[in-house]
């Protein structure tokens, strides 16, 4: 279901005190009392990802939230990057947190940095000998789907580690696992998790995937080859609504659907199996809202939507800090299955929505 909005209430108000032994330029609502001498030859890493978290999420909570500090140490933070660099990062008001013109040109830059970072550590992590890595649980959703493809992919890549699939729909559900242990990675729309979430995971871009629907095949619009968005003004579709592992996929449907006319469908009894599938969208005769390569069903057919075309941004998800050669080799498979296929080139006149593509620019560790 849809995200609630959230002001994007800053660390400290304006009159509010600065913490003992704090400079008083650090309150977060003030720029820079002086014209500091820049000084960026030795950037942490750490302040970067700092003002990655603010960039994307432009709010102070949640951004201190995903990386578990303090409001006012997250603040102290952006303030000394700022005067390191010597220009603002961010306009600040009591109703919202923007990017200045600086700050997004540092943004690709310090994705860059830290994606670097983050490769280093990997190459010289310890590594298990050949052949006594433990298997590897990675969820690829569906049969039929393109994560099988990166599946097999990496078992050629890695040979001599055991790369188990699992069959489970939703990233939601996915990435609840992953944070206990219980799995080491899955696919999916990566930016409709919980902030506090992603701040255990990383990600990997993988697909814009376009979306399709799928119909009765005595349904009105099954006789397109394609299904315009407008013409499915007055529809009621469904889209997962209900399923507790899938709220991401809902909450994408109802970012399209708004103010289009389109209604997204109530919960209904969760089928298990093409069978039961079926059975249930032959009951309520709605469409459903599916991923581009959702494999046609007897009594079905699967039209792809234009105008624009919706995409799904799609990811290769694990636990920050896992250190395994199957997750490298999944890495790998995915980045050269994405070059071969154009998977993560936009059609024209597509749509995603803005929070999404600023996070798919890139890889976030």
């Amino acid at each position: 279901m849809p995200d609630q909005p959230a002001s994007p209430d800053q660390p400290a108000a304006p009159d509010q005190p600065a913490a003992p032994g704090a400079p008083a330029s650090d309150s977060p609502t003030s720029g820079p009392t002086s014209t500091p001498t820049p000084n960026p030859a030795h950037l942490e890493p750490r302040l970067l990802r700092a003002f990655l978290a603010v960039a994307e999420e432009l709010h102070f909570t949640r951004a201190a939230a995903r990386l578990y500090v303090a409001q006012q140490a997250l603040s102290r933070d952006i303030r000394r990057l700022e005067r390191e660099l010597g220009t603002e990062l961010f306009a600040r008001s009591t109703r919202q947190v923007a990017l200045t013109a600086d700050g997004a040109r540092l943004l690709p830059y310090a994705r860059r940095v830290l994606v670097a970072q983050d490769d280093l550590l990997a190459a010289f992590a310890r590594r298990p000998a050949p052949g006594t890595a433990r298997p590897l649980l990675v969820d690829v959703n569906s049969p039929g789907l393109v994560f099988e493809r990166i599946l097999r992919r990496a078992r050629e890549l890695a040979p001599d580690c055991e790369l188990m699939a699992r069959y489970e729909s939703g990233l939601t559900g996915a990435a609840a696992e992953m944070t206990a242990g219980r799995l080491d990675a899955s696919f999916g729309r990566y930016a409709g998790l919980d902030a506090a979430v992603r701040a255990r995971l990383s990600h990997q871009p993988v697909r814009y995937e376009p979306m399709t629907l799928v119909l009765p095949d005595d349904h009105p619009l099954a006789a397109l080859d394609a299904v315009p968005l407008a013409r499915l003004a007055g529809e009621t579709v469904y889209a997962g609504a209900g399923n507790p592992r899938t709220p991401e996929w809902t909450d994408l449907a109802a970012r399209l659907f708004e103010g289009r006319g389109i209604a997204v469908a109530p919960p209904a009894p969760l089928a298990v199996g093409t069978e039961e599938f079926r059975r249930i969208m032959a009951k309520t005769g709605n469409p459903v809202l599916a991923a581009g390569d959702f494999p046609a069903l007897p009594g079905t057919v699967v039209r792809p939507l234009t105008d624009p075309v919706p995409l799904s941004p799609v990811s290769l998800v694990w636990p920050t800090g896992l250190t395994h050669p199957g997750i490298e080799a999944l890495r790998a498979a995915a980045v050269t299955l994405a070059e071969q296929n154009g998977w993560l080139t936009k059609p024209e006149r597509a749509w995603i929505p803005a929070a999404d593509a600023l996070i798919m620019m890139n890889r976030i560790g």
